[in-house]
């Protein structure tokens, strides 16, 4: 049996006529992050942040996405996690804080902007992320980053906004919640 046969049985595989993810480049994928995970030196550069930022190609027949990126936030938080230990008992670890801590100070000054305004909005042509859904969400995450309320990692990564004419930009949006990812893998 081939290495990448067993791969292959992880996830369930959409309908012949649904869009799923490439089976070739889902697998490829898996076997490289094993491959790096397996890794003891970081010789392979794979990071969770570019774990987070990986996308495939859609096909029909393909694995199910739902499965795949349940998949990818587990290999996510378990590669943050390393990261995280590596940087253990050295200057690495302060630094890392001193970072996650400029980024949390950096996303409350964004994110206490006041409502509608705290990012770029499209142009009233295009849609982009729905004010109101963005500026309710962020309110939760500012009282996380100041008050230490409760919020998941789940919650920001599953975080889904309507569409609206006019709207907040997407990318800036995403970038902002990426960061909230990272200080809340930092803080685990």
């Amino acid at each position: 049996m081939r290495e990448n046969e067993a791969v292959s049985t992880i996830f369930p595989r959409s309908a012949k006529k649904t869009l799923g993810y490439s089976l070739e480049q889902v697998e490829a994928f898996l076997a490289s992050a094993r491959q790096a995970y397996d890794a003891n030196d970081g010789d392979i550069p794979l990071t969770a942040e570019t774990i987070r930022h990986t996308a495939f190609s859609m096909q029909k027949g393909g694995y199910s996405p739902e499965h795949v990126d349940a998949a990818l936030e587990r290999l996510e938080d378990a590669f943050a996690a390393r990261e995280r230990e590596r940087a253990t008992g050295t200057d690495n670890e302060e630094a890392r804080g001193q970072e996650a801590r400029a980024i949390s100070n950096a996303l409350q000054s964004r994110l206490s902007r006041p409502p509608g305004r705290r990012f770029a909005h499209t142009s009233l042509l295009s849609v982009g992320y729905k004010r109101s859904d963005v500026d309710r969400f962020t309110n939760k995450v500012v009282k996380y980053l100041r008050d230490g309320r409760p919020l998941t990692i789940d919650e920001v990564r599953t975080a889904v906004f309507r569409p609206e004419r006019g709207g907040y930009r997407e990318a800036q949006v995403d970038i902002v919640l990426d960061g909230v990812v990272d200080v809340m893998l930092f803080l685990r």
